[in-house]
């Protein structure tokens, strides 16, 4: 079978492409992985579809070749399925190129530094900003501290945030404007911290220090805060035989979310910008009240449902959703201690969007992995989970079931340990940028919840002195620690047993 490109493509083959049409490259987004391509790709190929323009997308992987060597042998098409009780097929177009920093670093540069690009749109997922418990850039993360010390703008920085500053800086020198820089990462306020963290960089890095114009110009740079939504499970075998069927060509790396998708962005985008308000962006003056709201009531319940589920060894969202007692546990999470946390947001009935949520979660075409959503638990829960606990306790609510869910992430990460000493290299990995010191810690671990938890309490990277101080978060977390410890040692792995002591 042959393998898609723009010579085979067929009717699917978007419009602005046909007759040899290339549009330039506007865009340059780093983190190729699914959620863009289902999501921001996805919103600026319909804005390309309707309005035109130079939009199309050089995509930047700072680590891996494997999206490059899947879509640059297919122009960078591929199929997009929307799953739902009817599956919906449609070819994307908007990535013209997939370049790895690593290997391509002068060309990333040179595409970050062209007249025609201005915008860079990023999914580097939290641990990517090199942030510290606190939001700001943290100049002792190795990367971070490694590309302080780089002599000059063209040597190849590891981190994200070097790189942009690097591209900046040159634009600088070159007399061309900044470029807009959009954070679509689950990061509270992310185009603040966005911008801090290039500021604090520059402030910091000998090349850039001495330039007093250029960090002038850095007050002026424009990152909009801004909020995503659409669950997009990894791609399988299974949808890539679905789109060799109806399309007749091989898609190395389709991908598949569920059909709703959301893009929140906050209005202060320059006047030359994709149309992606006519396909359904949102713009708005206040992003927070939307991000906090998808935050609480979507990914704190989904890290809540990865972590215990794993714990009750179920593979999916869809498969935990359908166990009664665990999803009446984690709806009463939503209902009891975090809607009440929850700010108003205009036109947004909070309620019916948290039921429409759980909707979602029960998609039975949409197999989202537990495994998935487990990644970077020490980074995500802390934009997830601990900003609720902390809201609840000032305000005399309760935090048990929040309790529940840090104590889940707190015992999976002792699971892990356990298979990596039973199972070596056959054992399932951490993916998590703290793994080295949560397996550390876990290893000292005993499932006895007055030796465990003052060992997880010290990991002042995660835990602050509000909330270790907090005698009603400590005695929570120590009680649903507890709880959990027997299905860890084999007491009871009984799905129903365990949940008849929460009391939810």
């Amino acid at each position: 079978m042959k393998r898609l490109n723009l010579e085979n493509a067929g009717a699917l083959l978007p419009a602005y492409l046909k007759n040899g049409n290339s549009p330039q490259i506007g865009i340059v987004h780093l983190g190729p992985g699914a959620f863009f391509r289902g999501h921001q790709a996805f919103y600026t190929d319909a804005a390309m579809a309707k309005a035109g323009g130079n939009w199309r997308i050089c995509a930047v992987s700072m680590r891996s070749k494997d999206v490059a060597e899947a879509l640059n042998p297919q122009d960078g098409l591929y199929a997009l399925a929307q799953m739902e009780q009817d599956t919906q097929l449609s070819l994307i177009g908007s990535i013209a190129e997939v370049l790895v920093a690593p290997v391509d670093y002068a060309k990333v540069q040179a595409r970050l530094t062209a007249a025609s690009c201005k915008y860079v749109t990023m999914t580097i997922t939290e641990k990517g900003y090199c942030l510290s418990s606190s939001g700001e850039l943290d100049l002792n993360h190795a990367d971070i501290a490694a590309d302080l010390q780089l002599p000059d703008a063209v040597s190849q920085a590891k981190s994200a945030i070097g790189l942009l500053t690097q591209a900046l800086w040159l634009r600088h020198r070159a007399g061309l404007p900044l470029l807009t820089l959009m954070s679509c990462d689950n990061l509270t306020d992310n185009g603040h911290k966005l911008k801090a963290a290039v500021r604090s960089f520059a402030a910091n890095a000998a090349v850039f220090a001495k330039d007093v114009d250029f960090l002038l110009q850095l007050t002026d740079l424009i990152c909009p805060c801004s909020m995503v939504d659409s669950i997009t499970p990894a791609t399988d075998d299974a949808l890539r035989d679905l789109v060799s069927t109806r399309l007749g060509v091989q898609d190395a790396w389709p991908v598949k979310r569920e059909a709703f998708c959301q893009w929140v962005v906050e209005d202060i985008l320059p006047a030359d910008q994709p149309a992606w308000r006519e396909v359904g962006v949102i713009f708005t003056k206040d992003v927070t009240a939307f991000e906090k709201a998808k935050l609480r009531l979507l990914n704190a319940p989904h890290s809540t449902l990865a972590y215990l589920g794993s714990l009750l060894g179920i593979e999916t969202v869809f498969d935990a959703m359908a166990q009664p007692q665990l999803s009446k546990l984690v709806q009463a999470l939503v209902n009891n201690e975090i809607l009440p946390s929850v700010p108003l947001v205009d036109g947004l009935n909070l309620a019916q969007y948290s039921a429409d949520i759980f909707r979602r979660f029960e998609n039975p075409s949409v197999r989202h992995l537990l495994a998935q959503i487990a990644w970077d638990g020490s980074q995500k829960l802390q934009m997830r989970l601990l900003p609720v606990i902390r809201d609840n306790l000032a305000a005399g609510r309760s935090v048990q079931l929040l309790a529940l869910a840090i104590a889940s992430w707190l015992q999976f990460i002792r699971l892990r340990a356990q298979q990596a000493q039973q199972l070596g290299e056959q054992a399932p990995a951490l993916v998590d940028p703290l793994a080295p010191l949560l397996l550390a810690t876990a290893a000292q671990c005993t499932g006895d919840a007055r030796t465990d938890v003052p060992l997880w309490l010290a990991l002042d990277s995660i835990f602050a002195a509000d909330l270790i101080n907090q005698t009603a978060f400590v005695s929570a977390l120590w009680q649903a620690y507890q709880q959990l410890s027997p299905i860890l040692n084999g007491a009871s792995a009984d799905l129903s047993q365990f949940l008849s002591g929460v009391d939810a």
